[in-house]
């Protein structure tokens, strides 16, 4: 038996020739196994019975090491990660600020279908001026800086009697199965034409390229919030070319003229002002950094201004407790008994809303939006549930003959398309091992398929 073995360059090739149908293709085989993660009582290879729990390994230098073990009904597999922390996480406190006049000029910019590709519009308080992207920022792609946290590490797959499939660079495909999960639910979204995104890592990367990827026409404006200019400017080249060193790549997600795309960083004059906007005015919010302190007040979505348009909101950078993106009152308050119209009432609930999780008892322990918030199992959902209802939906329909769409679908009972569809929808996910197989799994497929990195023969 064969051996596949994707370099680091091997999963960036396959993971940017992805087209739409290739990510919809692989958010479904998510979708089959998250729902038997969440709802099988058999004991099959997907339960939770066979998904152990990682373990962590605090090291001398600060950083940590995950071991994430998994099983899958084709098999079984592994998956190591260090993950060095930033020398700083997260974007300052609202309430101590130190903002320079002196950068402002470089702290918010925006593009439009108006400007060539690498030329942006810079704007300030005095007026706005032309800014060019040096060449640099524009024939690299994005690279760790100080403000974005380092993952290395590796999958190793293994067939369900232990025979070694695959060997796989874990440092990409950790981003990206956790953006495919988060963007499953972005698909039936009502409206998406305003995106927000804080931080400019490989997490923000890759939510970025799949939301374009699925509903790109429809992104009207893609706000990115981070520390660092350079690194937000390097995530945004990245997009039009993730292989400037490859010569016959081509980008399916090509250039993406119509989307607005702006930069906002703390040292912008009138950063507190432009932040309130940008959140207010987002459909859609992505919270991809290792922040301990929320992004921003919880009053931004909370007070009257804030609910009078229903948000998707996906937490993915925090994953201990002390660590935090969403302030702890925007969660209590999806929890809440509310009579709004497209506001969840889960089953097991008298009354109030759900957050939905990638796993009740991973986030309960680690989530730290979850634990500070002091959730109770009941007020949080996994989102495997709600791929159960989907299964039992499709089934009725073709019972009575009736079409069924592909993709992800809703039932329509208790409120719950209404409120996946246009209510406000929180998130967490603190990463399942089950993910990384599973995607790992299709990525040798389409590897195999397209001839893409190493077959060690006779290896078991």
């Amino acid at each position: 038996m064969a051996l596949t073995v994707l370099s680091d360059r091997d999963v960036n090739r396959l993971l940017h020739s992805f087209t739409k149908a290739d990510i919809e293709h692989l958010q479904q085989q998510l979708g089959d196994a998250l729902h038997w993660y969440s709802t099988s009582s058999d004991a099959n290879e997907y339960c939770s019975d066979y998904q152990p729990e990682r373990v962590h390994m605090k090291r001398k230098d600060g950083s940590t090491s995950l071991f994430m073990p998994a099983s899958s009904y084709n098999g079984q597999g592994i998956k190591v990660l260090n993950i060095t922390p930033p020398d700083t996480a997260g974007l300052p406190r609202i309430d101590s600020l130190s903002l320079d006049a002196d950068d402002s000029s470089r702290s918010s910019i925006s593009t439009s279908a108006d400007s060539p590709r690498g030329s942006v519009s810079s704007h300030d308080t005095k007026g706005s001026s032309s800014y060019t992207l040096p060449d640099s920022i524009n024939n690299e792609s994005t690279a760790p800086s100080s403000s974005t946290s380092t993952i290395r590490g590796s999958l190793t797959l293994l067939d369900s009697i232990g025979n070694t499939t695959a060997l796989i660079n874990a440092s990409e495909i950790t981003a990206f199965r956790t953006a495919l999960a988060s963007t499953m639910m972005l698909k039936k979204r009502h409206s998406v034409h305003d995106l927000t995104v804080f931080g400019a890592g490989k997490q923000a990367y890759w939510h970025i390229r799949l939301a374009l990827l699925l509903r790109g026409d429809e992104i009207h404006h893609l706000n990115l919030i981070t520390r660092n200019f350079e690194s937000a400017a390097k995530c945004y080249t990245r997009l039009y070319n993730p292989l400037p060193d490859d010569a016959d790549f081509s980008n399916p997600l090509g250039n993406q003229t119509r989307t607005r795309k702006n930069i906002l960083t703390p040292s912008h004059t009138e950063y507190e002002r432009l932040l309130k906007e940008y959140v207010r005015a987002s459909n859609v919010i992505f919270c991809c950094t290792p922040s301990t302190s929320p992004l921003f007040p919880a009053g931004y979505l909370t007070n009257p201004e804030g609910r009078k348009k229903g948000r998707y909101i996906a937490c993915v950078g925090s994953y201990k407790p002390h660590m935090i993106e969403l302030h702890p009152d925007v969660l209590r308050y999806a929890v809440e008994p509310h009579h709004e119209k497209g506001h969840f009432h889960r089953k097991h609930a008298k009354e109030g809303g759900a957050v939905i999780v990638d796993t009740v008892t991973g986030c309960l322990k680690e989530a730290g939006e979850v634990v500070q918030a002091k959730l109770n199992p009941d007020q949080v959902v996994e989102i495997g549930e709600l791929f159960m209802l989907k299964r039992e939906a499709e089934d009725r329909h073709r019972a009575k003959g009736e079409h069924v769409e592909g993709g992800c679908a809703f039932q329509d009972s208790s409120g719950l398309k209404e409120w996946l569809t246009r209510g406000n929808v929180i998130y967490k996910t603190v990463g399942l091992g089950l993910m990384d197989v599973v995607v790992g799994n299709g990525l040798v497929e389409f590897a195999n398929e397209r001839g893409v990195g190493t077959r060690v023969e006779g290896f078991n």
